[in-house]
């Protein structure tokens, strides 16, 4: 299935890109993180990430479908 990824912050940089539709047979957003971990070199866990689909936050086992909007959204800090 095609699913479209944006990336920000560490993400972004460790990505070397903003975004990028991907075919991938991930089934879920955990699958799917840990199948761009093994692409990119990711340094984060995913327990340190939130998910959001389509613009809504969503829990890592959510079922992913074709055409789909996923973001991987790392830890912000303020200041």
């Amino acid at each position: 299935m095609l699913i479209n990824l944006q990336y920000f912050a560490i993400l972004r940089e460790q990505a070397g890109r903003p975004n990028e539709s991907l075919e991938t047979r991930a089934a879920t957003p955990a699958a799917l993180y840990a199948e761009l971990a093994k692409r990119y070199p990711f340094t984060l866990a995913p327990e340190q990430l939130k998910v959001a689909i389509n613009g809504e936050f969503a829990d890592f086992a959510h079922s992913l479908r074709t055409g789909d909007a996923v973001v991987f959204i790392p830890p912000v800090a303020g200041g």
